[in-house]
């Protein structure tokens, strides 16, 4: 999400990766004051095999990532360099790009009925784009930040970096619901880049090499998929280099995945840990 210079530590990281440390493992014994009262829940664990290696731009800091009709849509962020782009699978190559003016610093990205919908991180502002030709339609506001973005195929699904997650209304914008993501009562936050992915929402979260599945009409988390590894640490410029970025092929039933300045987009499949 943000970039380490907007105040970023050690110390925080360290207590991401803490948190989460704790999620992926037994939740037998969690807290869950204010969760509704039920049994032990056990998350599903996953970790993954790597079936293809895809060339991916160094510098597309990634904030959000769509497959459509064999290429890839994909936002980038930071000030002065955020974009929406069509990039070709096999290359990597960018094949069209359209630049977002300078104030903003783009955020998570969705397809919905041939529109492209893109947020900006503090801005309040989205942009509507024709998903075959990039041309911008209109912009629309909302309260808060704007991080990751997809869709149900009726609803737009936004996360704003805290454990909540919002859906719009893709005419109005209006929100209609949300719903507050907890894995065993704890709340689970920094939800960042986001895929709606057979009926679950999947959530990178922020400065962790894992993604959180979950119930969208709930908010529980089902599962955590552990990435660890996936990216070395040789390929990686500096500690914002963090995974973020899936994208999923419903009709081939293929998943990709790829992080924040990552010279590299993986494709995926998920095994049981």
């Amino acid at each position: 999400m943000v970039t380490m210079a907007s105040g970023t530590s050690p110390a925080i990281i360290a207590a991401g990766r803490l948190a989460l440390a704790v999620m992926a493992g037994s939740v037998a014994g969690a807290d869950t004051t204010n969760a509704p009262s039920r049994g032990p829940e056990i998350l599903r664990q996953y970790t993954y095999d790597v079936i293809h290696v895809w060339p991916h731009d160094r510098e597309a800091f990634t904030q959000g990532l769509v497959y459509l009709d064999g290429q890839f849509l994909e936002s980038t962020g930071l000030y002065g360099s955020s974009s929406l782009r069509r990039v070709e699978l096999q290359t990597g190559k960018v094949l069209q790009r359209v630049d977002v003016p300078a104030r903003y610093f783009a955020e998570g990205l969705a397809v919905l009925r041939g529109r492209a919908y893109q947020l900006t991180w503090q801005g309040g502002n989205g942009f509507v784009y024709s998903a075959a030709t990039l041309q911008f339609e209109r912009g629309f506001s909302y309260p808060g930040e704007g991080w990751g973005l997809t869709t149900d195929g009726s609803e737009l699904i936004l996360s704003d970096g805290t454990a909540q997650l919002r859906f719009l209304d893709p005419g109005t914008f209006e929100e209609r619901r949300r719903v507050t993501v907890r894995a065993a009562g704890r709340l689970v936050d920094r939800l960042n880049e986001l895929e709606y992915v057979k009926g679950e929402v999947w959530a990178n979260v922020w400065l962790s090499d894992r993604v959180v599945t979950l119930d969208p009409a709930t908010g529980r988390v089902t599962g955590v998929v552990d990435f660890t590894g996936l990216l070395p640490s040789t390929d990686r410029t500096g500690a914002e280099d963090v995974l973020n970025g899936i994208a999923y092929d419903a009709v081939g039933d293929r998943l990709w995945v790829t992080g924040k300045r990552w010279p590299k987009l993986f494709e995926v499949r998920l095994k049981a840990k």
